[in-house]
């Protein structure tokens, strides 16, 4: 999957500014930036909930450009929200099966393959609750399960880790990974660097709507173009001999540990 040379303004501010990103199967991929830095908007593109002013998209080779969301997921492309997107008053088991049939499995194939995506996220313990009554991370993982149960060939994850613990991200990593080895393509937005360091194929990163730089784990942290995206002009005030993209790094786990602790 690509997004090629993707712009896209709002009332005259630009949110993306000619960006290319590729999501090959058998992947996982990482899109990190800071806070406005175009990585929803990017997502909502690439889905289709949003249309670009130029570019386009391409999925397995097929322009998807002017396709919309619901057929885009008969075509393979599923995604998970940072917020709601949950039938509030039904369990979490129904909430996957339900999504399973509305994409024309039957009945009983439909319970099989979310008992199976069930027990993949670790949510056997909360599958009879409704969903109204579950905490922040299993709701997590359970947007994670419900994107899995249209069955696609790509899958993007926005924020999927927020709010959950070390044990829920590590499991997390493991199931993305699990998920890339077996031929899908996986893209993860994330503010968990740990997370996605440890388990993207390649990051690309953002900053104020334009690809900054892309490249391995090890080739992005290294380089001093992460401080920049993150920390924009107040980069530009301190000696880039004091400030490296470890230390960029550093505080991002520093802020997302103490947003993980305000949580619990």
């Amino acid at each position: 999957m690509q997004g090629e040379r993707i712009s896209r303004s709002y009332k005259g501010v630009k949110a993306l500014d000619d960006v290319t990103l590729s999501v090959p199967r058998h992947r996982v991929t990482g899109l990190i930036g800071a806070n406005g830095a175009g990585k929803s908007t990017l997502v909502n593109i690439l889905s289709g909930y949003d249309r670009p002013d130029s570019g386009r998209v391409l999925a397995d080779g097929d322009d998807v450009t002017s396709v919309r969301a619901d057929r885009r997921a008969h075509r393979g492309i599923a995604r998970t929200f940072q917020r709601g997107s949950l039938y509030r008053r039904l369990s979490v088991l129904e909430n996957v099966e339900v999504t399973a049939l509305a994409c024309g499995l039957g009945r009983r194939d439909a319970r099989r393959l979310s008992l199976g995506l069930i027990d993949e996220l670790g949510l056997g313990d909360w599958m009879l609750h409704d969903a109204d009554r579950i905490p922040h991370g299993v709701e997590r993982r359970l947007g994670v399960a419900r994107a899995l149960a249209t069955r696609p060939n790509y899958v993007l994850l926005d924020e999927p880790a927020a709010g959950l613990n070390d044990g829920e991200a590590q499991h997390l990593r493991e199931t993305m990974r699990s998920l890339a080895g077996r031929g899908m393509g996986v893209l993860l937005i994330d503010h968990n660097m740990p997370l996605v360091f440890g388990s993207c194929d390649r990051i690309f990163v953002l900053g104020a709507g334009r690809n900054v730089l892309d490249g391995t784990p090890d080739e992005v942290r290294h380089d001093e173009r992460l401080a920049t995206s993150y920390l924009g002009t107040a980069a530009e005030q301190i000696d880039t001999e004091l400030i490296s993209a470890a230390d960029t790094l550093a505080l991002l786990d520093q802020r997302d540990a103490q947003h993980r602790a305000g949580e619990r």
